[in-house]
This record gives structure tokens, sequence and C-alpha cells, in this order.
């Protein structure tokens, strides 16, 4: 192992933990200087494959790429805080026109924000005006932010509302989780269980469907496991809000622009959604959070929602600049992704059956989830082991990242060298194996 822990990375630790208030650093001593491309380096110059992207905002790049720089340091000399909820500007139209092509026909409006929680913030405020409806679906396993409205949506972690609540009128059900099904029951056999729960409890014996303005759903769920659940789930969601005059509300803060090989997750499972929400990755490094609606569902009343750096003008010219090379370049960016995603899925299926403590890998395009457990059978999940794996393959210089209660997720820039890949899957394995009793030969 060549990283060691120096004066300098100690020392800058110390500061952090004595002038800021505690939240969620990770346990590896990474102290970032700069990143290009695939790589972090760190203050004292080691270097560190990325299967991170610094939380999925990466997405064509560590540190994104040089035309994109340029736009931001262009608009910077011009002006770089436009007030635009208050003022007219050109350049976050521009954007918005330029996003909404990559939208289903009928979609035509647009809210910029900071953040993916502002997003889902913005989003749920429009729902249940919209719909003039108080209550909200979400589910188990859920992330959505940490502020008050989205964090009354959030279901993933107890430290995450603790001490926070009492939380908005916000009703929780199980997620279509298949490898732990709440139900005991396994898929294609369960006929969606899950679908049934929702009307049978939460809509018949909790919240009045007549009441209820949206469901909350990620596609894929990021925070709570990196879950990929069945098609028939999400459909079967579109129908319960169809059938109750509910908008159907997707999070694609983390699974949205081309992570799962298309620009909208949701696009996975042949749905569409009434409001869409965006951020990571759509800033291109930059604070950006974006809450796209269907065009039918109509307008705010002037001064009902605002804020003061929504369409911020740096922010957005970067943004344009990320997407026009997205655009450009949409059937290379796909077809790379895929043939990326089967690289990575056949090592760790290989993983899986090689390693005890592997019991479940899943994914689309390049939002990969592993699961680690005690062992097959039981199923125990196997936090401390996870926690080793990313810790060690750390030390060996691969930054990974934790999702869900045992689960690695596996999020590299959607460009990345297949070599460089490669060699981040072989730090994964020698991790496994490290942590692993037993390894099947």
């Amino acid at each position: 192992m060549g990283f060691k822990v120096d004066n300098r990375i100690r020392r800058a630790i110390e500061r952090d933990r004595k002038f800021m208030i505690t939240t969620t650093k990770e346990d590896f001593p990474l102290v970032v200087q700069k990143a290009s491309g695939d790589y972090i380096y760190d203050v004292s110059g080691n270097r560190f494959i990325d299967f991170s992207t610094f939380i999925s905002v990466y997405n064509f790049g560590d540190n994104s790429r040089a035309e994109v720089r340029t736009a931001i340091k262009k608009q910077m000399d011009l002006l770089m805080h436009n007030a635009f909820t208050d003022y007219y500007s050109e350049g976050p139209v521009n954007f918005a026109e330029n996003l909404l092509k990559m939208f289903p026909s009928g979609f035509g409006k647009v809210f910029f924000s900071n953040s993916g929680t502002e997003a889902n913030e913005a989003a749920l405020k429009f729902a249940r005006i919209f719909t003039k409806r108080p209550y909200v679906l979400a589910f188990y396993g859920a992330f959505h932010g940490r502020t008050y409205g989205s964090l009354s949506m959030t279901a993933s972690k107890t430290v995450q509302r603790e001490g926070a609540g009492p939380f908005g009128p916000v009703v929780h059900a199980p997620y279509a989780y298949c490898y732990r099904c709440p139900f005991k029951l396994e898929y294609p056999s369960c006929g969606m269980a899950c679908v049934d729960y929702i009307k049978k409890y939460p809509l018949a014996k909790e919240i009045p469907p007549g009441e209820t303005a949206a469901i909350f759903v990620e596609a894929v769920q990021g925070e709570g496991g990196y879950v990929v659940p069945p098609k028939e789930f999400i459909k079967g969601l579109r129908e319960i809000a169809d059938d109750n005059g509910m908008l159907l509300v997707d999070d694609e803060v983390q699974a949205g622009y081309m992570r799962t090989g298309k620009f909208l997750a949701m696009d996975n499972f042949g749905v569409k959604a009434d409001i869409y929400t965006f951020a990571k990755s759509i800033g291109a490094g930059l604070p950006l959070g974006v809450t796209v609606t269907r065009s039918s569902l109509g307008d705010m009343k002037q001064g009902a929602h605002a804020n003061t750096f929504g369409g911020n003008a740096t922010v957005v010219a970067g943004a344009d600049a990320l997407l026009a090379y997205v655009k450009k370049n949409m059937h290379r960016i796909e077809s790379g992704i895929h043939e990326r995603s089967r690289i990575v899925m056949k090592r760790l299926n290989a993983m899986m059956d090689r390693y005890e403590i592997v019991g479940d890998v899943r994914g689309i395009g390049l939002m990969i989830g592993i699961e680690i457990v005690k062992d097959k059978k039981s199923k125990t999940p196997g936090i401390t082991e996870r926690d080793a794996i990313i810790k060690r393959a750390f030390e060996l210089g691969l930054v990974l990242l934790p999702a869900g209660e045992c689960s690695i997720r596996i999020i590299p820039q959607l460009e990345i060298d297949k070599k460089v890949l490669e060699n981040g899957l072989d730090i994964l394995e020698e991790s496994i194996k490290a942590v692993s009793p037993n390894a099947h030969t």
C-alpha cells in the first residue's frame, strides 16, 4: 500500500473537525487538492482513480471539460450574478430552451435553484399548488434532500431525520427492493405486491387518494443502495397516479443526465413523469438545481416562488456548454456507457460468484451497486465488511462511496478510459478479496 497519512493531511483533517459542522465525511482521509478526467489528487500528491465522480457531479470528467471551464471564465468576466428571478437575462432562458429539447413533448416550464434538495422542495410546492391537495406518497430508502420538505420525503437513514420532526404530510411505502423484499416474495412471481400494498394500505387507510398531490420516486434509488426496480413497479406508480389524479414526480438528481445511459433515467422504464428534478451533474461542477414541469400543469403566480441565485449567469453558462457537448455527441456517449457498463457488470458478476460477501450486483448504465453481506444465505448486511473494502480500496488508490446499509456505488465518469476502468476494478477485487473470509477459486 502506497498511501500514508502525512502531517499535511493530518493537519487538514484536524482543522476541519475543529471549525466545521459535522456532515457526512467518509471514513478515509481524502484531502482533495485537484482533479482531472479519471483521477483525484490529494494535497500530498497522491493520485486516486475516481469511482465516485464527487457524488455523481462530474459525469463527464473530474473538474468538467475544458470548454465548460472556458464558458464559465468568459461569463465571469462579464457578470457573475444576474438576479435572474427578478431581472431578465438571456443565458438562463437559452439553457432552459436547450434543456427542454431533452425532455418528452409537453414539457415547457423550468425553475432554477442551487441544489437537489431545492429542486425537490420546488417540485413538492408546485405539486401541492397545481393539484390543490396536501398529501404526498414517497418511499422507504428514498433520499430527496435534507431541508424540511425534501427531508419529509427522505426515508433512508434515521440519523438524517433524528431531532428534526415533526415532518410534513408525507406517507412512505416500500420501494421495489427485490433483493430484500419486505414481503418475502420473489420477482416476478410476486405480482408486484409492493404496488398492491400502496393501494390497499396508505391510499386506503391513511391518505385519501383524492387528497394526495403526488407520488415522489427515484427511478433508481441512489442513497438507498442503488436499487433498480422492475419496470412494472414504475409503470404501476404511473397507473396509480393516473387513476387518482395525482402527479408523478421523478427525482433524477443522481440517476439522471446520462448516468443510466439515457438522459432521463425514467426512460429506462417506458414511463413519463409530470415533474422532473435535476441537480448534481447538470451543473457541470457548479451548484445548480432544476425543476421541470409539464406545460399543462400551468404556472405559478408572480411572487409565489423565487430565490436569489437560481439561474446564476456563471452556473448556467457552464451547464449550457456541457449540454451542448452531450447533445452533439449523444450517440457516441450512449454506446460508450453501455460498453463500459458491460465491462463492469461482467467483472462484478464474476466477483459475486467468487466471493461469499458479494451478495448482489445491480445497476443500469454506469449507476451500479454492489451489496456486501456476511454470507449469501443469510443476507445479513455486511456493514463492517463494506466499510473495510472502501477503506482498503482507498489505500490502494481507488475512491469509492457507500450507499444504503451495506452497498458500494460504482459511478465513474461516463467516458472513463477503459484501461483505467479495468485498473479500478482490479483494485476493487483486491480489496474485496482482502476482506472476504472465503474466496471461491
